[in-house]
């Protein structure tokens, strides 16, 4: 029987946009701007590293009878985008530089995660294709929040939507995790 680590992904994304939302709505230009580096950091590499693994070695094939392939793509490369976006996060936080070419990666990888959730949709894949889906919209359209509060750093309205939005998908992620979580436990019970 193969577990695989989406598992870990979910919660460490999940954990990565809390961080990102609670820095955009508390942290940003703040006196200790600079200490949010380690967060971004510790979520950069989880995600970078199982997103690379996923995309070049394609751990998940199949269950039962069900194709899974499309897994490896689909939450491996954009764990490799969100992970380089938070080291970036991570380098140009520690070093007191500008945020906006990071956000513009952001930007870019956020759109990418829009594609993916409507295709999602539209193809009826995963387990909970609404979920996954809206889960991966919402996420994507973080890309374009930061880049609006970086952009217009004064502007609490900007910051708040970002954050709340931020905040309400890392909690649905959390929620997958745990279902996650809680098959694969039954599965290994047995």
């Amino acid at each position: 029987m193969f577990i695989d680590y989406l598992t870990l992904m979910l919660v460490n994304m999940a954990a990565g946009l809390l961080i990102l939302a609670f820095f955009l709505w508390r942290g940003l230009g703040s006196p200790g701007e600079k200490s949010w580096a380690a967060g971004f950091a510790v979520a950069g590499l989880v995600a970078l590293l199982t997103g690379l693994h996923m995309t070049f070695a394609w751990p998940i094939t199949r269950a039962g009878d069900h194709n899974l392939t499309w897994t490896n793509p689909t939450y491996g490369e954009p764990s490799v985008l969100l992970g380089a976006a938070f080291l970036g996060a991570a380098l140009v936080v520690a070093r007191g530089w500008s945020l906006v070419p990071v956000a513009i990666y952001g930007l870019v990888a956020g759109l990418v995660g829009v594609f993916l959730g409507i295709r999602i949709l539209t193809l009826g894949l995963s387990a909970a294709p609404l979920l996954t889906g809206i889960g991966f919209i919402a996420t994507g359209l973080g890309g374009p929040l930061v880049l609006a509060v970086v952009l217009a750093t004064g502007q609490r309205w900007t910051r708040a939507l970002a954050a709340v939005v931020l905040v309400a998908v890392a909690g649905l992620w959390l929620f997958t995790a745990a279902m996650g979580y809680w098959g694969h436990l039954a599965m290994l019970s047995q």
